[in-house]
């Protein structure tokens, strides 16, 4: 009986490859071979979380993030070209090291966790589409500013805001913030905030306190942060400054939105979700 089921099984095996080849696709990896591609991908410095061959968000966010830095299809299908690239792959490099940091690459649209000796911890994002959108009757583009910025207040659990909820926000300038999200395409896909899956969410917040050094750049526009680290006086007057701009932030939005000029100590939220 059990050889009878073990015929049976290959026997579909060999059905499942056929068609597969049939429709110009590539099977999906076995158990074993899944097993394989997520310890390297971990290895490599994707955030998986647990390697136990299950292909579940955070071994498909992990997948994800690996075809967007090597600019391969990003379909998070894990096949046999994925696992041949993955083996041969090296890991991403941030555009600086020596400090603990963040990097938010818009072009790959990937955030990189970056330790002082240079490892990191990649995590895919959806950054602003730069569409025009209408919030409450004002004109706005949905854009991600680029720059170097600091992590300057941080909320936990839920907000609802007016462009939609954000989870575990970590506020970098203005109502732009580093949060959770249900919905984090592959694309840009924002109000100009950087949304980054659900299952990190939380874990990342707790690795960015207040005063986390966030480097958002593309293709033409990177900013160091070096001097803030030699010279810790310019970061502290920079946390002190964003904040106070984004008390003026506030007032303004308030203002131009005829809402009461009332600024709480606990911020209100006009967000970018």
């Amino acid at each position: 009986m059990k050889f009878f089921f073990t015929i049976c099984l290959f026997s579909i095996s060999l059905q499942t490859v056929a068609v597969a080849q049939q429709r110009g696709r590539q099977p999906l990896l076995a158990r074993t071979q899944r097993l394989e591609a997520e310890r390297d991908l971990a290895n490599l410095g994707y955030w998986t979380g647990a390697v136990d061959g299950v292909f579940d968000q955070a071994t498909r966010s992990a997948l994800i993030s690996f075809q967007k830095w090597e600019g391969r299809t990003v379909n998070g299908e894990f096949t046999l070209d994925e696992l041949a690239a993955i083996r041969s792959a090296t890991s991403p490099k941030a555009k600086e090291t020596g400090y603990e940091h963040v990097e938010v690459d818009v072009d790959r649209q990937v955030l990189l966790m970056v330790k002082e000796d240079g490892r990191v911890r990649v995590l895919p994002v959806s950054t602003g589409n730069d569409k025009p959108f209408d919030d409450e009757g004002l004109k706005s583009i949905a854009y991600t500013p680029r720059g170097r910025f600091l992590v300057y207040e941080k909320v936990p659990g839920w907000e609802k805001g007016m462009l939609g909820s954000m989870y575990y926000s970590n506020y970098i300038t203005g109502g732009v913030a580093i949060h959770g999200s249900p919905n984090v395409p592959n694309e840009p896909g924002s109000h100009g905030c950087i949304r980054v899956p659900m299952f990190a969410a939380r874990e990342l917040s707790r690795m960015l306190p207040v005063g986390t050094i966030v480097l958002v750049y593309d293709k033409v526009s990177f900013v160091s942060a070096k001097d803030w680290i030699e010279n810790p006086k310019l970061k502290e007057a920079a946390l002190l400054n964003a904040a106070s701009e984004d008390y003026t932030y506030l007032k303004n939005e308030f203002r131009n939105n005829s809402r009461p000029a009332v600024i709480k100590q606990t911020r209100p939220r006009i967000n970018r979700a």
